[in-house]
């Protein structure tokens, strides 16, 4: 069997931390989830806050090497454990997310924390230090725009895709985009809580928008617009394809096992090489084989239910 999830990634990886424009960096680590920053006139906007306090202290630490201005806001482009847990570490912010996503935490965030918590052991290191789950302070329906000084960040839920409550950060004055896991650059795209349909549908809406640069929640960030296009492409190219052969095998009425073995044979000579792409496809595939059979809202991951979906598929 191969072993669960990402229990078995425990070298440490590379921390880069780019600008990709004036008072914009990216903190990115070999496929790790990325973190983005925004440095406005007085204050800072962080996206994503970590998996932990520990690994945001490394982000706080970074920040004050390039300004002394405080970090003001806290952007939450989902749900999940590993982009809102480190939150705590930053003191007197303001926490940002969508209603979407706040109404995830409530539904499944304690299920999502302890499901991430056992799948990642190397990134929750210091589980101890969380003091529970993160809530969003400020919320919003589809769109806001917060100010840092005369700068303006807007946030804006464009379509439901690895979440149902997604939020991608544009910087307007500088044509930069963060994310959120809306896009994976060579990284395979974790969809136990996806919207497959919307997913490609977004990722149009996000293609419109034509980003001189991109930060995606996995990968290198995309400092061209033409590295941007090509992230874009590659992830709509994994949703469409893992998507398709599963509506397939739903077509013709494939067990999940043999579902997700005929998966492979299309996504495997493209994208096995991406990171995490053995941890997110038992996930990504029971995910798309409910939505295939009608089932629109996905179901809550638990630690128990990734162990037994995992020996079934992995086995």
């Amino acid at each position: 069997m191969i072993a669960f999830a990402s229990t078995e990634d425990l070298g440490e990886k590379k921390v880069s931390f780019d600008q990709i424009g004036t008072g914009l960096y990216a903190y990115t680590a070999e496929g790790d989830p990325n973190t983005g920053i925004i440095v406005g006139d007085d204050g800072v906007m962080v996206i994503d806050a970590q998996a932990t306090p520990a690994m945001a202290d490394d982000v706080i630490a970074r920040i004050a090497k390039i300004t002394d201005k405080p970090v003001k806001y806290v952007l939450l482009t989902h749900f999940h454990a590993v982009r809102t847990l480190g939150a705590s570490a930053f003191k007197g912010v303001e926490i940002l997310a969508s209603e979407a996503t706040q109404g995830m935490i409530a539904e499944r965030g304690k299920e999502d924390m302890d499901s991430e918590i056992a799948r990642f052991p190397r990134l929750f290191r210091g589980a101890e230090t969380i003091p529970g789950l993160t809530w969003p302070t400020i919320t919003f329906p589809d769109q806001t725009s917060v100010w840092l000084g005369r700068r303006e960040v807007r946030i804006m839920h464009i379509g439901r895709g690895h979440t149902a409550g997604d939020v991608v950060a544009i910087v307007p004055d500088a044509g930069v985009v963060f994310a959120g896991d809306l896009v994976e650059y060579k990284s395979a795209c974790y969809c136990g809580d996806a919207h497959f349909i919307d997913w490609l549908a977004t990722l149009d809406n996000l293609a419109e928008m034509q980003a001189d640069a991109l930060v995606p929640g996995r990968g290198t960030a995309l400092t061209t617009p033409e590295m941007v296009k090509e992230g874009i492409e590659l992830t709509s190219d994994f949703i469409a394809t893992l998507y398709s052969s599963v509506q397939e095998s739903v077509a013709k009425g494939r067990s999940l096992k043999e579902a997700f073995d005929f998966v492979r044979l299309t996504m495997d000579p493209t994208f096995k090489g991406f990171a995490i792409y053995e941890h997110c496809l038992p996930f990504s595939v029971s995910r798309a084989y409910d939505e295939a059979r009608g089932i629109e809202w996905p179901v809550i991951w638990t630690a128990d239910r990734d162990r037994e979906m995992w020996a079934a598929l992995q086995g």
